[in-house]
């Protein structure tokens, strides 16, 4: 088996490469095709951890799902987190590889990386029948273009048949269409066999005439207008948190108010999705002293580098604000780097997250935690300690940390989590005011989150919501057929399937 592929690249970054990739991948699945999703190149803080521990960009790990098959690294096999202004984790094949400035990767990495690509690449085309690449940014940057390993030189390593897609809803498509392909090579631009508008809004009448117009001038066909779509589909990076916010802002009639504190290095903000889904809860993503108010509920999510967003947090007010809301009754609840944050002190002996070596944390939990070169990640199932709610809650979710975290008192303590291994994680503390967990992905148990709310629900003398819940794994499903019949019926899947069966036959010399 030797895969065909397709290309999705984009005029610029969040055109909704990611969303119509993961589209793809379900469409090609219903139709009964064995495919892969592919990135070569992901830079993004929210990541995704594969059966066998290995990290990559959260992105393909949905379009896996999407095209129901099991997440590799293969399928993104370099991994950039940004750690630090101009900074970033290098991840190849899910490990931590090394830490390294933009000048270093760019000067002394990138090539290099290129038989790491296309030795994935390889691997995937021997075990699928679809290859749904997905690239990075534009192709057409000037100044990064000889180090792009992300866009045309897979697209050329995959013999892949290019789309273009652009963002109509950020207004001059046709100039960012025209101008992408005027910056490309010539062989470059051979390659790019279709154009898809992307998030149209209005009449597609108004549209036509400019439709017309491009294809003459270009020569390329337009194979698609999606209309704009606001479905459920985990975001890629903190790229789409203001749209995110935009799209679903807290109602001044929500009767939990919920706040995430936005933090400057925030990493899985996924983690947060469902509790926009919950009846009842209002969300708001605030950075400054003066916004948080009075929550019921404070969350400090992931983070990049826990020391220099708790340094931030001293900085802007914001860890006296969190520690008085505490003491005033807000629940507080961390999740992994926001789980270090909620502790007495953090050590970090060997400098592995800046040159602070010692700091103190909110002392909302009585923790330590001293940060290793040794990254955990893993996916992770386990119990609900029965106290927090008078019964077992089964969970899982996943994580991607640095550092071990040790309890400092056993009064009024008990772990979060029994693990599945027999270990424990995380802490409840003050009969649950104040939870910490590595776990991320705990609010996609919607049993727990549903729980979790009917506690402050009680506290507030509102009624209970019924136990009965769909699953997360229900409504990702959903989200993802309904995603597929969207973009199915603007896309010209007909001239897809034709430029996929015209590989084919190129391959078996036809």
């Amino acid at each position: 088996m030797r895969a065909n592929s397709i290309m999705i690249q984009g005029t610029s970054s969040d055109v909704g490469k990611s969303v119509l990739c993961t589209a793809l991948c379900r469409i090609f699945s219903n139709a009964g095709y064995k495919v892969a999703p592919f990135k070569s190149q992901n830079m993004a803080l929210n990541s995704y951890v594969t059966k066998d521990g290995g990290e990559i960009g959260r992105a393909q790990g949905v379009q896996a799902e999407a095209a129901r098959e099991i997440a590799t690294t293969k399928m993104n096999p370099i991994l950039l987190k940004p750690k630090q202004d101009m900074v970033s984790e290098v991840i190849v094949h899910g490990k931590h590889f090394m830490d390294m400035s933009a000048t270093n990767y760019r000067d002394n990495f990138v090539l290099q990386a290129l038989p790491i690509v296309e030795k994935a690449i390889r691997e995937l085309e021997q075990s699928y029948d679809i290859i749904v690449a997905e690239g990075a940014g534009s192709p057409a940057e000037i100044n990064l273009k000889d180090r792009d390993i992300a866009n045309m030189r897979v697209a050329k390593m995959l013999n892949a048949d290019v789309f273009l897609v652009a963002d109509i809803d950020r207004g001059g498509v046709f100039a960012s269409i025209v101008g992408t392909l005027a910056l490309l090579d010539e062989d470059e631009r051979k390659l790019v066999k279709g154009i898809i508008i992307n998030k149209f809004r209005g009449m597609i009448e108004i549209l036509e005439n400019g439709i017309k117009w491009l294809e003459e001038y270009t020569g390329i066909p337009v194979i698609g207008v999606i209309p704009y779509f606001d479905l459920k589909i985990e975001a890629e990076d903190s790229l789409a948190l203001d749209t995110l916010k935009l799209k679903r802002p807290k109602k001044n009639d929500s009767l939990i108010d919920v706040v995430c504190i936005q933090l400057p290095r925030i990493s899985n903000f996924t983690d947060l999705d469902p509790l926009f889904d919950e009846p009842d809860v209002g969300v708001r993503f605030v950075s400054h002293a003066s916004d948080l108010g009075n929550p019921d509920c404070i969350i400090i999510p992931g983070t990049k580098n826990t020391t220099a967003d708790l340094e931030w947090l001293k900085e802007t007010g914001l860890f006296e604000a969190i520690q008085q809301c505490s003491m005033n009754g807000s629940r507080v609840f961390g999740i992994c780097g926001g789980y270090q944050i909620l502790g007495e002190k953090l050590f970090d002996p060997d400098f592995v997250e800046s040159d602070i070596k010692e700091t103190t944390g909110l002392c909302l939990l009585p923790i330590q935690t001293t940060f290793e070169k040794n990254k955990r990640t893993t996916q992770t199932k386990g119990k609900i300690h029965p106290m927090l709610f008078n019964k077992e809650i089964d969970v899982k979710g996943y994580e991607i940390h640095l550092g071990q975290t040790k309890v400092t008192q056993d009064s009024n303590v008990q772990p979060f989590l029994q693990l599945d291994d027999g270990s424990c994680d995380g802490i409840i503390f003050h009969h649950g005011k104040v939870i910490g967990t590595y776990l991320h992905g705990i609010f996609q148990n919607r049993s727990f989150t549903r729980a979790y709310f009917n506690e402050i629900r009680k506290s507030k003398g509102l009624k209970e919501l019924s136990m009965d819940v769909i699953s997360d794994k229900e409504q990702r499903e959903q989200a993802y057929d309904v995603l597929a019949q969207h973009v199915q019926q603007y896309l010209n899947m007909e001239y897809i399937y034709s430029l996929l069966e015209n590989q084919k036959k190129i391959k078996n010399g036809i």
